[in-house]
C-alpha cells in the first residue's frame, strides 16, 4: 500500500506542475492578445479624418478604414463559418465579395451596434433570381453578440458569424463614431 501512496503522490504533483503550466500559458496567450488588442485601440481615430473607404479582406481577415487612399487603422475580424466565396443565397454562411455601400446604422441589433452593408445588390438579386434562390441579406459589420463582449477574445480567433463582418465591441464603437451612413465598402476575396 505504501508504494501506492508514493506513486500516487509523484503523479499528481506531476499533474498539478502540468496543469499549471496549461494554465499560465493560456492566461499568457489571452494577455497578448488582449494588450496587441488594446495597441490597436488605444490611438483613436482624430476628428479631423474623414473615412471615405472600408475595405475588408476576407483571406487576410482584417476590415481596413481608409481616408484619400490611405489606411487610418485596420481591425482583425472575424467572417461567417462558410468564408470562402461569394454570398450565393440565404443561410450560406459567406461574406459578400464586391463594391456596395454602409447603407444605415443599428443602435438596436442582436449585436453590439452594428453598420448595414447594401447586400444583395442588382447584380446579386438577378443572379440569385435567376438560380432560383434567396440572396440572403442583413449582411452588417457589427460587434459580439449581445452579453458576449467578455468573449472577444476566443471569438474572434474563429469564424462565428452567419456571413457578417464582426470585431470586438471597443473597435465597433470607434467605428460606428468615424463611419458616416453612405460610405463605400469593398470587400475582396
Amino acid at each position: 500500500m505504501s508504494f501506492f501512496r508514493i506513486e500516487s503522490r509523484k503523479y499528481s504533483s506531476w499533474f498539478l506542475i502540468v496543469i499549471g503550466l496549461s494554465l499560465a500559458t493560456i492566461v499568457s496567450a489571452s494577455a497578448i492578445a488582449y494588450i496587441k488588442n488594446a495597441s490597436n485601440t488605444k490611438s483613436p481615430i482624430p476628428n479631423t479624418v474623414i473615412i471615405d473607404k472600408v475595405f475588408v479582406d476576407k483571406s487576410e481577415r482584417v476590415l481596413k478604414l481608409l481616408s484619400q487612399g490611405e489606411v487610418v487603422k485596420t481591425y482583425h475580424i472575424a467572417l461567417g463559418d462558410n468564408p470562402i466565396g461569394h454570398k450565393q443565397q440565404e443561410g450560406d454562411e459567406r461574406t459578400p465579395v464586391g463594391n456596395y455601400t454602409l447603407d444605415y446604422k443599428n443602435e438596436n441589433s442582436i449585436a453590439h451596434r452594428s453598420i448595414h452593408i447594401s447586400y444583395p445588390n442588382a447584380t446579386d438579386k438577378a443572379k440569385a433570381q435567376s438560380l432560383g434562390i434567396n440572396p440572403g441579406g442583413n449582411i452588417m459589420i457589427h460587434g459580439q453578440m449581445n452579453g458576449f463582449g467578455h468573449l472577444a477574445w476566443i471569438n474572434q480567433r474563429r469564424n462565428w458569424t452567419d456571413g457578417c463582418i464582426a470585431v470586438t465591441n471597443s473597435e465597433m464603437d470607434e467605428i460606428m463614431a468615424v463611419v458616416k451612413v453612405g460610405t463605400a465598402i469593398e470587400i475582396v476575396e
